[in-house]
């Protein structure tokens, strides 16, 4: 009986408590005594309750514009939809600090930041990239604005997932031709994806789909295309060995080259 009795005590004083605290809030919201509503919008944003901070940030921003608070608005808000996971608008509040105050000594740290937002929503391969893009653009100025800075590294080893998501993109829409069938589109894009993306992971996988759609897109051919085609064939199988002589894909990859021979041959 008497836990029950603590435990209804507790339930009460939360309740009374949480009751109060939304009151005072609500009277804050309403108050004109802005100077008040800047230290508790601090005060919110220190103890990690993003959602009051930025509710009066919001309000705060156009009062305090063009004074010494502006700044701290300014960074504050920024970091409340960062903390609040609204990292769209985030990396928009984080570039747009950094456009009204060059020279702060917060400039460097949220035009990482603003980078950073984009990477975080960049979606998996599979759905359109725009972020992952915005991304990649926003490091690359800041590693050319920062050339020394301290996250240099990270920046980088960020931008290669990026970039990792975009050729895989790429690598599954020219994939995709090879699956259905189309070899001629297949071989088409898979090259494009090449050209795009010279030093991708994928570039193995690329060379030998490559052989084997020129060998099927040749046994597929009309009579009067058939030579050029398995030629094509055996070029492609050439360029795959000089590129990758210890492929595990070798052995595969010369049926189609000694095929294409015989075939010739006759």
């Amino acid at each position: 009986m008497l836990k029950n009795n603590r435990i209804y005590y507790l339930v009460f004083a939360l309740i009374v408590f949480v009751t109060t605290s939304c009151s005072e809030y609500q009277k804050l919201v309403k108050s004109s005594d802005y100077e008040l509503k800047f230290e508790k919008a601090v005060e919110y944003y220190e103890n990690e309750d993003y959602y009051k901070a930025q509710s009066l940030l919001e309000e705060l921003r156009s009062i305090y514009r063009g004074t010494d608070k502006a700044e701290k608005i300014n960074y504050y808000q920024a970091y409340c939809s960062y903390g609040l996971g609204e990292y769209s608008l985030a990396a928009y509040l984080f570039k747009d600090f950094a456009r009204l105050y060059p020279s702060s000594e917060h400039a460097q740290e949220v035009e990482y930041l603003a980078a950073y937002c984009y990477y975080l929503i960049s979606p998996e391969p599979s759905i359109e990239q725009t972020y992952t893009k915005a991304a990649i653009q926003e490091f690359q100025i800041f590693l050319e604005k920062y050339p020394d800075s301290e996250k240099r590294e990270e920046a980088n080893e960020l931008v290669d997932k990026l970039q990792y998501k975009l050729e895989t993109k790429a690598f599954n829409n020219a994939y995709l031709f090879f699956n259905i069938g189309d070899y001629k589109a297949a071989i088409t894009s898979l090259k494009l994806v090449l050209t795009d993306y010279p030093d991708t992971d994928y570039r193995e996988k690329i060379l030998f789909t490559v052989i084997k759609a020129s060998f099927l897109l040749a046994e597929n051919s009309v009579e009067s295309k058939k030579k050029e085609r398995y030629n094509n064939t055996i070029e492609a199988y050439l360029t795959f060995v000089d590129n990758f002589p210890k492929s595990d894909k070798i052995k595969e990859a010369e049926k189609f080259y000694n095929n294409s021979l015989k075939i010739i041959d006759k």
